[in-house]
């Protein structure tokens, strides 16, 4: 028995319509329709999801179908893979561009005058905020796993270096003496970035079907 009559065999033994599953799955009626008759394929978290639902195992649902099916299970993971890598990797290059546009307003746009604005503007508002939202959609979706908790050290170091490459730079041009990084400011941003990571975190993603609908 392949897929589609698996999963509609078990849809009529839990007593679901197939608009009573769409509901439950959410997907549409049709996309119930096309999965049994399998105009399209279920992608594995929509399988997860009917397993449960229709109080079914995975491995009556999976054992013994056809290879192509099978093969389309490891393309659909290997592509959500590939989306969620993706996205991580794009949101942190609106991070990084963020912060590389904070160091270019320091120095091509602000004056002396404009500094006590520069700092209240951008290391207490552009650069926090930007980096509890980035750290939150982080939490919320689980990129990096376990180790996403360890991007908030990078945080971290990325908004001691905003102030280091600012305002540090700028005083040790003017009087010729070296100083060291500001590791409260390191502190700072880590705390900021686990903040938001735990509260993305404690509302996790809950990811949608991924295949065709």
């Amino acid at each position: 028995m392949d897929i589609g009559a698996k999963i509609k065999t078990a849809r009529i033994q839990s007593g679901l319509t197939q608009e009573q599953a769409a509901e439950a799955l959410g997907v549409s009626r049709q996309t119930i329709s096309n999965w049994e008759n399998e105009k399209t394929y279920p992608d594995i978290v929509s399988v997860v999801k009917m397993s449960d639902l229709y109080h079914v195992s995975l491995d009556h649902l999976l054992k013994g179908d056809k290879p192509d099916y099978l093969d389309y299970l490891s393309e659909s993971t290997d592509t959500v893979q590939s989306r969620r890598k993706q996205s991580f990797m794009a949101l942190m290059l609106v991070y990084l561009g963020i912060w590389a546009f904070s160091l270019i307003v320091f120095w091509f746009f602000t004056s002396g005058s404009d500094a006590m604005g520069y700092w209240i503007m951008f290391l207490w508002v552009v650069l926090p905020v930007t980096t509890f939202v980035v750290s939150l959609l982080i939490g919320r979706n689980g990129y990096g796993g376990r180790r996403k908790w360890l991007a908030c050290i990078g945080f971290g170091v990325l908004y001691m270096l905003a102030h280091y490459a600012t305002f540090s730079a700028a005083n040790m041009a003017a009087t010729g003496r070296l100083h060291l990084p500001s590791f409260s400011m390191l502190l700072t941003g880590a705390v900021i970035a686990l903040i938001g990571m735990a509260i993305g975190h404690s509302y996790p993603h809950r990811p949608g079907p991924t295949g065709p609908q």
